[in-house]
């Protein structure tokens, strides 16, 4: 009586045991698992195949138990130190040149046979255009002072007239830019805490008050004086020079001091006698 033989494949470890009725039928129990051998000998075998550990794990979720990854199978497993791994694709090996012809790059490693670009060190300068006039000398330049026009300007700390009536001075005081930082209307860091103090018209003011700044707008020079406040204009900051040039410059000015002495007095007439 010639019976087919069936074998019992799990492609992963379960607990469940399997299931089979009876032997007579060609495929009984888990039709899954169920097929037909052709050999003359009737048994059972049943195989375990392992999970191959090896495998490319990818990310497919994250919890806040913990982020779970999935492997070739359709189960979601736990990052651990054993199958760790980076992902497909994501390391390539690095181009072996100047090994000669078995490396694949060639005998000149792809930087051609001669010429410029094929030897050690940098290669041609930025805007180099291989003799012709390059792209950034052929465009016009740009008018006014590099960085903008108002780069050249003097920088200082504006404050308008509003801001210092709304501030609560009383009449007769002083206005500065150390009064203004007790006042708590400006409070400049940085850059901005060496620049001077600059008096704008924006606004009106009523009272009378002493103002000690470097500079005053046009507008704010007018209210003020309209106002009866006193002005006072304080010098910059002495710009710092080499002491050679110091004493060249004094000598220049004692020269020219005294040319012009000598053409006032030969501009002057001679007393009569």
């Amino acid at each position: 009586m010639a019976t087919s033989l069936l074998s019992l494949y799990s492609p992963a470890p379960s607990t469940a045991a399997p299931r089979l009725h009876c032997l007579s039928s060609h495929f009984k129990g888990n039709v899954r698992t169920l097929k037909a051998n052709a050999s003359p000998f009737p048994s059972i075998k049943l195989f375990h195949h392992k999970e191959n550990q090896r495998q490319p794990l990818t990310v497919v979720n994250s919890s806040a138990s913990g982020v779970q990854v999935a492997s070739g199978s359709s189960q979601n497993v736990r990052f651990r130190l054993d199958n760790l791994g980076p992902q497909p694709g994501s390391r390539k090996k690095a181009k072996r040149k100047g090994r000669g012809h078995a490396a694949g790059q060639g005998g000149s490693c792809g930087f051609g046979m001669r010429g410029q670009n094929s030897r050690s060190g940098p290669n041609v300068r930025k805007g180099f255009e291989g003799g012709q006039m390059p792209l950034y000398r052929r465009l016009p330049k740009l008018k006014g002072i590099a960085g903008g026009m108002s780069a050249g300007l003097p920088k200082y700390v504006p404050v308008n007239l509003k801001d210092i009536a709304e501030a609560g001075f009383q009449e007769g005081e002083e206005v500065s830019l150390e009064s203004l930082k007790s006042k708590g209307l400006i409070n400049p860091s940085g850059r901005e805490r060496r620049l001077p103090l600059k008096i704008l018209g924006d606004g009106e003011l009523n009272v009378k008050l002493s103002f000690k700044a470097r500079a005053f707008s046009s507008s704010a020079k007018e209210k003020l004086e309209a106002a009866g406040c006193s002005i006072t204009v304080l010098p910059g900051r002495k710009k710092w020079l080499k002491p050679s040039v110091v004493k060249n410059l004094a000598r220049a000015e004692e020269y020219f001091a005294r040319k012009r002495a000598q053409s006032e007095s030969a501009d002057s007439p001679a007393p009569s006698v």
